[in-house]
């Protein structure tokens, strides 16, 4: 270590001390120095800048022939030694010697302060001329250029705006596809993911072909095939992106990837698993700019949505929403998230994996290889003192009692269970093991969905109904909340569906919507939990006649609206 004086004492004496009016004397010798340097010989420039050392009382070096190591060069980035005319000319594992051509500048203090952070110790300062400083300033030419290592992919507008110009739908997909060489095939798939809004892309390997497939707005639809060589290709750059293994093929795999776009990035979630025909990989994306849906955009009007309204606003309980996979769950709880995120409001979630960024929200993810389950987790998340607690799925007793035990302590709690319906969730709940004097006081609203598909407004165009379906429709109809049946039998009863067209290439459907149920537990549910023999036909039989509208009542409620076909709302409730 140098016994030199140390930089921040030399940089920031005031005038006391062994040499009163050291700063305003060596303000004023900088100055006087700059300008001198500009019109003499390099021999002199050398001189003056000793004679500048020596007036600082600090060491004067030549950097003309003196080894300086890449090392050194990168204590100091490229960009702060251009603008404070300063150089690491000597790295040590305790000792850094710095260069520079005015010590006063404030920007040599703080790159000294950055590497004694980083080092733990102050380096020395050595005073140089300007044509030492130039000569070490070359070296950096010298140094390799070193990549960071990343996953991420990054798609460039042109790049995009070139797959929505070639491709129009699927077959032209093919017809592109087919041209393309392996570096640009993952551009493409991802670039024909992104155009169309799809969720997920599928790689399957079949006898003869490999089917690229897409899910757009829940439904798959078969893209374009590969040759069985290009896919080998295909899969083994799709892994090295992921982070995954690529001689592994005989065991499942997960990694994931960003796609770094100017408008946001997309995370990409890889799942590999392997088949009789070789390996199939599913990538769903992750759309991180999107923004929180209200509850309009998700679906929720009417009777239902002012339930919904008046639950979230109570202190505590447990809101839970029922549904199979993909039925919009999750979306439909961040949606509740994003409107009760308030300052003075502390809110954590468990999910399992996080798939959306929430700004001001705590996020948790399980991970069973730590045994961080969702059991475990709520417990520790209850000690932080939260609100507002969202946990990603009741899947068994320890998780349910710990949720009740939640909301009976003070916490509004959000989950999902896996039921058909909303009526299905209280003896699912029972079936687990829950003390039924637990859960009728714990319990503020379950909440039923399914996802339909919206109706392209590019091509819709009204429909006649089969004499089955028009009989079925006004069954549907008859069984309503006597409210809603007397105004929708004042209604002209007209369907429709989309034809298809380019805009939503040719499916005749563009984006998803929500068809709900809300049951909310009354008092008369509640006696009916307690006797813990309650049936799914019991709860929906009261629930309908406290005025719940069903999914399906609700799904041909918005088929009247023309929002989507009655097709899909029998697709998704049958």
């Amino acid at each position: 270590m140098s016994d030199l004086p140390s930089i921040n004492n030399l940089l920031n004496k005031k005038n006391t001390g062994s040499r009163p009016g050291l700063k305003i004397a060596s303000d004023e010798i900088s100055e006087k120095f700059q300008k001198k340097m500009g019109s003499v010989s390099v021999k002199e420039q050398e001189r003056l800048a000793a004679g500048l050392a020596t007036d600082l009382n600090l060491p004067h070096i030549d950097l003309e022939k003196f080894p300086v190591s890449q090392e050194s060069l990168r204590q100091v980035t490229r960009e702060e030694a251009e603008k404070s005319r300063t150089v690491c000319f000597y790295s040590a594992p305790e000792e850094v010697k710095l260069g520079a051509v005015d010590p006063k500048d404030d920007l040599v203090g703080a790159i000294a302060q950055k590497i004694e952070e980083k080092r733990g110790f102050t380096p020395s300062l050595y005073v140089i001329s300007q044509p030492s400083f130039e000569r070490v300033l070359k070296l950096y030419d010298t140094l390799p250029t070193i990549k960071p290592i990343t996953k991420d992919i990054e798609i460039k507008a042109g790049d995009l705006e070139k797959v929505k110009a070639d491709v129009t739908d699927f077959a032209s997909f093919q017809e592109v596809l087919n041209r393309r060489s392996t570096t640009d095939l993952v551009t493409l798939l991802l670039g024909l993911a992104l155009k169309i809004d799809a969720s997920d892309l599928h790689v399957e390997a079949e006898e003869g072909q490999i089917v690229i497939r897409v899910r757009l707005d829940g439904i798959l639809h078969d893209a374009a095939t590969l040759s069985k060589e290009l896919y080998k290709q295909l899969i083994s750059r799709i892994k090295l992106t992921a982070g995954l293994k690529i001689n592994v093929t005989d065991n499942p795999q997960d990694g994931r990837f960003t796609i770094k776009l100017a408008d946001g990035n997309v995370d990409v979630r890889v799942s590999t698993i392997p088949t009789v025909w070789g390996e199939s990989i599913v990538m769903r994306l992750l759309d991180q700019s999107r923004k929180g849906l209200g509850f309009d955009k998700l679906g929720l009007s009417g009777d239902a949505f002012e339930k919904l309204k008046s639950e979230i606003k109570r202190p505590n309980g447990m809101i839970i929403t029922t549904g199979p996979t993909g039925s919009g769950k999750t979306t439909t709880l961040y949606a509740i998230l994003t409107i009760l995120n308030e300052p003075g409001v502390k809110i954590i979630t468990l999910e399992d994996p996080v798939e959306y960024k929430l700004q001001g929200i705590n996020q948790s993810q399980i991970d069973h290889s730590k045994d961080y389950t969702f059991a475990k987790g709520l417990r520790s998340i209850l000690r932080q003192d939260p609100d507002i607690v969202m946990v990603g799925e009741i899947r068994d007793l320890e998780t349910a009692d710990t949720a009740i035990q939640g909301a009976l302590t003070g916490h509004l709690i959000l989950s999902t269970i896996h039921t058909n319906s909303a009526s299905g969730a209280i003896p699912r709940f029972i079936s687990m093991g829950v003390k039924p004097f637990l859960l009728a006081p714990a319990l503020n609203a379950v909440m039923g969905q399914r996802l339909v598909r919206r109706i392209c407004e590019k091509c819709k165009k009204e429909v006649k109904l089969s004499v089955e379906e028009r009989k079925r429709v006004e069954e549907i109809i008859a069984r309503m909340p006597e409210k809603v049946k007397r105004e929708t039998e004042k209604r002209e009863l007209k369907f429709f569906v989309g034809s298809g067209c380019s805009a939503c290439n040719k499916l005749g459907y563009k984006g998803q919507i929500g068809i709900y149920e809300i049951l909310q537990i009354t008092q008369e549910i509640q006696h009916m939990i307690l006797s813990g023999q309650v049936t799914e036909y019991d709860m929906e039989a009261k629930a309908v006649a406290d005025g719940m509208v069903t999914m399906v009542q609700d799904g041909v409620l918005k088929s009247l609206d023309g929002i989507t076909a009655l097709g899909e709302v029998f697709r998704v409730i049958e």
